[in-house]
């Protein structure tokens, strides 16, 4: 990593915890949060609610964490100004809409309108985040592919961090998610064909296998470090709403395999957003913080630095 761009290696530095893994705590759900919160009327969840939950679970949070991820719209600006998130935390501001347009077998991301790396920085952030829908075989793959680096050559411009999260699906029309054989090939080509963009900086990446179909952690193990050897980026281990302690044995295999932490969201928190209003609070400050500081401190214990990972070429 030694080519990075000088404002890139201190946001990166300031997204880390001191030994140099990525301890991310993710609160930049939208739509996802909307049917946690109201399962039966989403759409009548005020903004207003999100940025009231999203402040709490900062605050909670925070403290234990390296980073946080939050988006543009109901996170970012609304816990800076409100003082949720803490001077020496981490600030990593999510780029794309929630959800995707086009068919569901050929999806296609977007961008919330008038944000970008440039407007990342001067908020103060210390990175950019950028989903994709991507899997190698489907018809719009390219336009993924170029959506990624447009962003990644905005974030060189502007000397911010890119953190590149590449979601899987099915693009045939028959099944709604991959067979557990695919997952494995699908996880690891993206990460090997998207890794290779100028100016991608992390891979917040899928664990490769459906842990479900394939129990054996030996085999977890080779797949993640086939995903290290195929990134050439340092990568982070993204929760994808798993329960909590199945995503602890997770990251420990990951950070074995070389992974160098974290960004985890629902199986910290998600709990917090079934219950009332007024029990919030207590489950965030108790069991989401303690577990928070678990997968914390197994980063810090397992995970490789940021700094360590050999440079590969692109």
């Amino acid at each position: 990593m030694s080519s990075l761009a000088v404002g890139k290696m201190r946001r990166l530095q300031q997204c880390a915890t001191d030994r140099g893994v990525f301890a991310v705590i993710a609160m930049d759900h939208r739509g996802s949060l909307r049917r946690m919160l109201d399962p039966k009327h989403p759409d009548a969840v005020p903004g207003s609610t999100l940025v009231t939950f999203k402040r709490k679970v900062v605050t909670a949070l925070a403290p234990v964490a390296s980073a946080v991820l939050l988006d543009p719209e109901y996170g970012a600006t609304q816990m800076i100004t409100a003082g949720a998130l803490p001077r020496a935390t981490g600030l990593i501001v999510a780029l794309e809409r929630t959800g995707y347009a086009g068919d569901s077998t050929a999806r296609v991301g977007e961008l919330v309108l008038g944000w970008d790396p440039q407007r990342v920085g001067r908020i103060g952030a210390t990175g950019a985040k950028l989903l994709v829908y991507y899997h190698p075989d489907a018809s719009t793959a390219p336009q993924a592919e170029a959506l990624v680096q447009g962003v990644a050559a905005s974030c060189q411009d502007a000397h911010v961090p890119l953190f590149l999260e590449p979601i899987s699906y099915s693009p045939d029309s028959a099944r709604r998610r991959l067979l557990p054989q695919e997952r494995r090939r699908v996880v690891i080509e993206t990460a090997r064909r998207l890794t290779s963009i100028p100016g991608v900086d992390v891979l917040k990446a899928e664990f490769p296998l459906d842990v479900t179909a394939v129990t054996d952690e030996a085999e977890w193990l080779v797949a993640c470090r086939e995903l290290s050897e195929a990134s050439l980026v340092p990568w982070v281990l993204l929760s994808a709403g798993v329960d909590f302690e199945t995503y602890l044995r997770q990251v420990a295999v990951a950070a074995r395999a070389g992974a160098s932490g974290v960004a985890v969201g629902r199986a910290v928190w998600r709990e917090a957003a079934e219950l009332p209003s007024e029990e919030q609070d207590t489950f965030l400050t108790t069991v989401a913080r303690e577990r928070m500081a678990r997968v914390t401190s197994l980063c810090q214990a397992l995970a490789c630095p940021w700094t360590e990972i050999p440079p590969k070429t692109r």
